[in-house]
């Protein structure tokens, strides 16, 4: 089969591999859709991401696929059925584990990242990151239920939404619009959104039906918010998160930034207004709910895939030789439905 290969940094090649056997507890998945991240440009560039990717590996961790043969103890999932993968596979044992914070699993493994992933025609899974999807839900669409679930995740680390709350999200790329959708469903009502392209923001206000759009390359955040999700990963739109606050708000540190990156903040501000400072680590045991957001209607992400595209053409993506803007996708196989 093919196989697309990070073989070194900044490195992928093509490569003719066999197609993996699954283990007892497996299930082999033949892959329709996988999608690119910021997590997949960074570890293209030897940065990590939920834990370190150590080359020749395949990445791929936002992916959707047909289930081709089932290990021996696998009962739930059967040949033929379409599924998305959860990528994140916790070891079940170690202290965060055994307190419930699987996110923070001192053995993480990752599809994509620790062990081979979807830029391939085949890959294996356990059958507990394994859900089968509901026939409402395409496969083009399942392959981003990952995304969807790191943002559920970081909805449910957060307290007490209620429909009066103001909310304001800080960035205008995929995730944030993951965000204006699932904040609305979970109750907030009033959302604006700020970022730095006209087009791209008016656009969006009708789309997602925004309360109200901000360019802040021209006009500097006025209000202050009782929820604000910092989905960019910069310093400068961490400090403003923190600085545009109502007394009791929560803000929601999303973006990634570097590893040695930080910010400034006024520590009496965070007394004074007895902020909440919250970061989101992946995506616990969130695949239910996502599926049943996408389900319902609620969330929608085929209308923001922005780029479709083969396996040969990712790397020249990832190095920025053929930049493309907005969320990016891979089509290894689209005759898969």
């Amino acid at each position: 089969m093919n196989a697309l290969v990070m073989t070194g940094k900044q490195k992928m090649e093509m490569e003719k591999v066999d197609i993996p056997t699954p283990k007892d507890d497996e299930v082999l998945v033949e892959t329709a859709y996988a999608g690119l991240c910021g997590t997949d440009n960074a570890l293209f560039n030897g940065l990590p991401g939920s834990t370190d990717a150590v080359p020749p590996i395949v990445l791929g961790h936002e992916n959707s696929g047909i289930v081709r043969e089932v290990g021996k103890n696998v009962h739930g999932i059967e040949v033929g059925d379409r599924v998305a993968v959860d990528p994140n596979i916790y070891c079940d044992h170690c202290f965060y584990c055994r307190t419930g914070r699987f996110e923070l699993c001192d053995n993480l493994s990752a599809i994509g990242v620790t062990r081979d992933g979807g830029l391939e025609q085949y890959f294996t899974a356990p059958e507990k990151v394994t859900y089968k999807l509901p026939d409402s839900i395409s496969l083009q669409a399942a392959c981003s239920l990952e995304p969807i679930s790191c943002v559920v995740h970081a909805m449910k680390i957060t307290d007490n939404i209620t429909p009066y709350q103001k909310a304001l999200i800080i960035g205008d790329g995929f995730m944030a619009k993951l965000f204006a959708q699932i904040l609305r469903a979970y109750g907030i009502q009033r959302i604006d959104m700020a970022g730095i392209n006209d087009d791209v923001l008016a656009d969006l206000k009708d789309k997602l039906n925004l309360n109200k759009v901000i360019n802040t390359s021209k006009t500097p955040l006025k209000e202050n918010y009782d929820m604000v999700v910092e989905a960019v990963g910069l310093p400068a739109t961490q400090e403003e998160a923190v600085d545009h606050t109502n007394k009791g708000a929560q803000v929601m540190m999303f973006g990634v930034g570097k590893p040695s990156q930080t910010f400034s903040m006024n520590t009496y501000e965070i007394f004074k207004k007895q902020l909440t400072i919250k970061g989101s680590m992946i995506n616990p045991h969130a695949f239910e709910d996502s599926i049943a957001l996408m389900d319902s209607g609620v969330v929608k992400t085929e209308p923001f895939q922005a780029n479709i595209l083969k396996l040969d053409e990712v790397e020249n993506v990832l190095n920025h030789t053929t930049p493309k803007v907005g969320k990016s996708i891979v089509a290894v196989n689209p005759n898969l439905k």
